[in-house]
């Protein structure tokens, strides 16, 4: 078990955890059509920041702001051994995806050989997993997980060439759901190993965490849900479906992976637990999806336990359980 004790989330809904979340509690959708954003590029329905961004600056901007709640605890820490730095990315700066987190981890000054999380649309989840994984292990007492993708010309014609892109905002879980929305955005969690040196409550607490492959294909789900599936009954060992209080569901909108979804839930006994579906908000931001998804779902409860999925191009699935 480990303990988010700072997090932060830069959107075209806002800046901030408390900007967005409260933008999606009043409706406030950043999907909207693009016509003319990238050269020879079809209109797409996205949501994109108003000024293109940079990649690193971005992810910086996003761990500078998860300091603001925790900057007695960490802000002579981000240099130290002590703590390690995890990218989750689908696309990335460039092909070399370990530069651009080697130059994030150099701005603050530590010199630990950064991770980079690069597992299609899990990676934001797998990335919180392994922050849990190496400070359980003892190897570092203080993980940030930095999520962030920015959209290109590359990913929007790559989408339309596979026909998965909706003309209009998304519909996931509807019949009349025609394919996903991208999105742009760079979110920051960070975990430690024990609760605020400072007296100060944690967030929430990471307890449980699973990766499974189901090995389907390169691009479709698994009909039966098996990989989700697996990764549900893990995280949600020892507890009753029933004390579920929020499941932050994948939720693209596009027909095959809404319908694996349903079908691991109901198998998984978590068909009555109040779901979370937040890609009409923030379209699929990839990379960030992970860490988006999970502070916007642990920001809504009071108290309770959190159920966060996701699943991925090559069968990959995963979840993690956090309890407030």
């Amino acid at each position: 078990m480990i303990y988010c004790i700072g997090h932060t989330i830069i959107s075209p809904l806002g800046e901030g955890s408390q900007a967005n979340v409260e933008a999606v509690k009043a409706g406030r959708s950043g999907l909207r059509i693009y016509t003319d954003r990238f050269a020879d590029v079809e209109p797409f329905c996205a949501s994109l920041f108003d000024t293109p961004q940079e990649f690193v600056p971005l992810c910086i901007r996003s761990i500078e702001g998860a300091l603001d709640s925790c900057r007695s605890v960490m802000n002579s820490r981000l240099s130290d051994s002590e703590t390690i730095f995890i990218l989750s990315t689908t696309k990335g700066d460039n092909l070399d995806l370990l530069t651009p987190a080697k130059a994030i981890a150099a701005h603050f000054g530590n010199t630990n050989p950064p991770v980079v999380v690069s597992n299609a649309c899990t990676s934001g989840v797998c990335a919180q997993i392994t922050a849990k994984r190496l400070l359980e292990a003892g190897l570092y007492k203080y993980a940030v997980v930095v999520g962030c993708d920015i959209q290109t010309r590359f990913i929007v014609s790559g989408f339309q060439s596979f026909k998965a892109l909706s003309p209009e905002p998304c519909l996931p879980f509807s019949p009349d759901r025609k394919g996903l929305n991208l999105g742009e955005a760079a979110a920051t969690i960070i975990y430690s190993s024990e609760s605020p040196a400072d007296g100060s409550r944690p967030l929430w607490r990471l307890h449980a965490g699973s990766i499974h492959n189901d090995a389907n294909h390169l691009s479709a789900p698994s009909r039966t849900g098996e990989g989700s599936y697996r990764c549900l009954q893990d995280v949600l060992a020892g507890i009753h479906p029933q004390d579920v209080s929020l499941l932050g569901v994948h939720g693209t909108a596009t027909p095959y992976n809404d319908a694996m979804e349903q079908i691991a839930i109901e198998r998984a006994g978590l068909q009555n637990a109040p779901l979370s579906v937040l890609k009409p908000f923030f379209g699929h931001t990839m990379g960030a999806a992970g860490v988006v998804e999970t502070i916007i779902g642990a920001s809504m409860l009071e108290r309770g336990i959190f159920v966060k999925m996701l699943s991925g191009f090559g069968g990959v699935n995963a979840a993690i359980r956090i309890e407030k």
